[in-house]
């Protein structure tokens, strides 16, 4: 049973309280991997953005209407799985012939969708929530956002301080991660806004 939560809030939280990448922590290798370039990461943004929307969509009804009804539950993680790689064959083969610059700059990243945990971590907190229809479209839509929002911001940050003199142990990794704390320390002061559960 669908838990009483607004789709609208859950929509919110999954953007500011509950963001994949700043409070769940998914994602991250990707996410620290290609926010070097704001351009790059703002096409990998909106992959993962669409690919978190129609994946969750297609487990969705993969769950309810196939796994569920046939009790196959504990092939459910490999059957989310083949569904997510499916989907990202299609939009790196749709990538490759209307956009191949973006498709030679995110290079191995993109195949590397389907393995970004923060997909399947959305469609399992679907599953483990009871989340209806509306409920998970809005959810995906609103992580995947989250996500996208989180990877401009720390690319935008990363641009900007390219050319600045920092010493040898802050360069690269170091200071993404110090960004990455620092921003989600902001975030977590947006808590008492939205909950989801």
């Amino acid at each position: 049973m669908a838990p009483n939560i607004n789709p609208l809030i859950i929509f919110l939280a999954s953007i500011i309280t509950s963001n994949m990448v700043l409070s769940n922590f998914l994602g991250m290798c990707s996410y620290l991997s290609v926010s070097s370039e704001y351009k790059t990461a703002n096409g990998l943004g909106m992959a993962v953005t669409l690919v978190l929307v129609l994946t969750t969509v297609l487990n969705w009804a993969v769950y309810t209407y196939v796994i569920l009804p046939l009790e196959i539950v504990y092939l459910q993680y490999i059957i989310f799985i083949m569904v997510i790689a499916a989907l990202v064959q299609i939009l790196e083969m749709g990538m490759d012939r209307y956009t191949p610059d973006l498709h030679a700059k995110l290079g191995i990243f993109l195949p590397l969708i389907t393995v970004n945990c923060a997909i399947l971590g959305v469609t399992l907190f679907m599953v483990i929530r009871h989340y209806n229809f509306i409920q998970s479209l809005l959810f995906a839509l609103g992580s995947g956002l989250g996500w996208w929002l989180a990877i401009n911001m720390l690319a935008a940050i990363r641009e900007k301080m390219a050319n600045v003199k920092l010493p040898p142990g802050l360069k690269g990794p170091g200071l993404s991660f110090i960004i990455t704390g620092i921003m989600a320390m902001a975030f977590i002061g947006f808590s008492g806004i939205f909950t989801i559960q």
